[in-house]
């Protein structure tokens, strides 16, 4: 229950409206409670008296209230439906927000599926008990107490008989609650699971196709959905087996009112419309109860998705900014100035003693100069992307430290970071929409020659200028409708239209041509302002970092050797391994083939 409490600052904006939908629905039980007065008004004094006026003037009122009933029952829906629905909007925008918080630590920890149901099943499950919390979750225990005393008011003897199966009644509903809530949350577990195997088949079919691994994925999500099918067959069973045990329990109190109550008026203890309403008023108490059991489940589901969706609300981002942070800007100004200074990193946990973290960077130690090309060159999981990945604060250094100019970078706001920074990831992401909005996409308001002067940079004007529309195509999603070097070259575009201050390559010309890779590497500088920029560059390729000012060898986490080509040739046996797997057979057979 504390989760749905902490959910409550959602609703607070709505309060009047919710004030509102509540008085509606005092109204509404009110006028509810006295139609079983009015009948036996009607049996009492109309019928069995003979008196005609009586009935037609109870009949009229009857018939007002009914209408006066439908116009605020429908006034309540409408208000109810207008809260529940901002509730649910402001909080998906809250776990949004929250998401795009995240640091890349926390996204290690997450997946897709599970933040996709959050933001939509689990959402819409706490947003149900908003709405019906409003209508039918008040009104039902406000009917069954007004009937309850209504009960005792007409027949004190009939009211202690109907009490001990009233007490039966509420603790059924009760152990269903109990029970419902654990299945629904287990429920929701198996969606994540479902949905996790359904957006990596989505994002992958391609690739099951081209492996023939259809059957494979295919099992993978019949047993995601089989198992998502019995837990919710488990749920549905408990919850249909709840409207027959109340049905009984209903049925029994009309038997016990009928003969009970017909004793008595036998007796002449009691009139027949007595017996009347209080059979109405029995029905009044059961009704709601029946409700509360349907308001049950729609309660279980939203506890366990509230649950789920607090544990996302509550969880603060890996890297935050400290107190008094600095702004990059006037006289803090970055020049570029990088100092790695016995740098530690470990993925899993911050301590470097936890069983369960694992050691990826250890004692590293550089300085990197204003204007420099850097490169970090090693083997597949050497730490190089992990490495640099620390200077924008993607994760923060487990031990040791980063500077920008001689300040810690923890000390700086992230955006203001961020912003002197230009990033080309390792996996090129594109959005759906013009190939002008991608490039423009960290400068919205870039002019047409900045668009066009990046992209030559990049080498892409030429090939966008091909295009169906030029500027104008409009790209697919995950951007399908162009190769891997085309991708990869708008995303350079998006990184150097921010002119940044440092600029990240992460083996962002992989899937281009050496040639074309030249023309990039040429063209940085032109279009950045010579040595205006530091540029850290990793790569696989040992051609693309052969004229940086400073090639570091990272091998098994540690800095194994740095220097330029020619002196790493001179003293690194690894760098010499590396260029000889690449380049030296290659250049001897270019050299045999020339002299032929």
């Amino acid at each position: 229950m504390r989760h749905i409490f902490k959910l409550l600052p959602f609703i607070r904006p709505y309060w009047k409206r919710s004030c509102v939908a509540l008085v509606l629905l005092t109204s509404l039980v009110f006028l509810d409670l006295s139609i079983p007065r009015l009948i036996q008004r009607i049996i009492d004094q109309g019928i069995t008296a003979h008196n005609q006026d009586v009935v037609i003037q109870t009949a009229l009122l009857m018939i007002g209230i009914s209408i006066v009933s439908a116009i605020i029952a429908v006034g309540n829906n409408i208000v109810s439906v207008q809260v529940g629905e901002s509730v649910a909007r402001d909080l998906r925008d809250a776990l949004f927000t929250r998401i795009q918080a995240f640091s890349y630590g926390n996204l290690d920890e997450q997946n897709t599926g599970q933040l996709m149901v959050r933001l939509t099943s689990d959402t819409t499950a706490v947003q149900r008990v908003a709405q019906v919390s409003l209508r039918i979750g008040t009104r039902a225990p406000m009917l069954m107490i007004g009937s309850l005393i209504l009960m005792v008011n007409t027949n004190l003897n009939l009211a202690l008989t109907m009490l001990p199966l009233l007490l039966v009644t509420s603790v059924i509903i009760v152990f269903f609650v109990i029970k419902m809530e654990p299945l629904f949350h287990s429920v929701q577990q198996k969606l994540d699971r479902l949905n996790t195997v359904l957006q990596e088949n989505i994002a992958g079919a391609r690739l099951v196709k081209a492996f023939v691994r259809a059957d494979f994925e295919g099992g993978r999500f019949e047993i995601a959905n089989e198992a998502y099918t019995d837990h919710s067959v488990r749920v549905m069973q408990i919850m249909s087996s709840m409207s027959p045990v109340l049905t009984f329990c209903v049925n029994i109190g009309m038997v016990i009112v009928i003969w009970a109550g017909g004793m008595q008026s036998i007796r002449g203890e009691l009139t027949t419309g007595q017996i009347v309403a209080f059979t109405n008023y029995l029905l009044t108490t059961m009704g709601p109860l029946t409700m509360m059991t349907m308001l049950s489940n729609t309660w279980a589901s939203g506890l366990a998705s509230a649950e789920r969706v607090n544990e996302v609300l509550d969880t603060l981002p890996a890297v935050q900014d400290v107190p008094a942070a600095l702004e990059l800007s006037g006289e803090h100004a970055p020049q570029g100035w990088l100092r790695f200074e016995h740098v530690s990193f470990h993925y899993g946990a911050a301590s470097l003693n936890a069983a369960d973290s694992t050691t990826v960077l250890d004692d590293i130690n550089l300085v990197i100069e204003p204007g420099q090309t850097v490169a970090f060159l090693g083997s597949t999981g050497a730490g190089k992307t992990t490495l640099i990945n620390l200077v924008p604060r993607f994760y923060d250094v487990t031990a040791g430290r980063i500077t920008l100019d001689g300040i810690d970078i923890r000390q700086i706001k992230q955006d203001s970071l961020l912003a002197q920074i230009g990033v080309v990831p390792q996996e090129t992401v594109l959005f759906s929409g013009t190939v002008r909005d991608n490039i423009r996409y960290g400068v919205v308001n870039a002019s047409e020659e900045q668009v066009i002067a990046a992209a030559k940079a990049a080498q892409a004007h030429d090939f966008i200028t091909h295009l169906a529309q030029g500027y104008d195509t409009h790209i697919e999603e995950r951007g399908i409708n162009l190769s891997g070097g085309q991708k990869q070259r708008l995303a350079i575009a998006r990184a150097l239209i921010t002119r940044p201050k440092i600029l990240i390559l992460d083996d962002s010309t992989s899937s281009v041509d050496v040639e074309t890779e030249t023309k990039i590497q040429d063209a940085l500088e032109t279009q950045m302002g010579s040595r205006q920029h530091t540029t850290l560059v990793v790569a696989q390729r040992i051609s693309t970092v052969l004229k940086a000012d400073n090639i570091v060898v990272i091998d098994e986490g540690r800095v194994a050797a740095q220097g330029t080509h020619a002196q790493l040739m001179q003293t690194s046996p690894i760098y010499q391994e590396i260029y000889e797997s690449q380049l030296g057979n290659g250049m001897r057979l270019a050299a045999e083939g020339g002299q032929a």
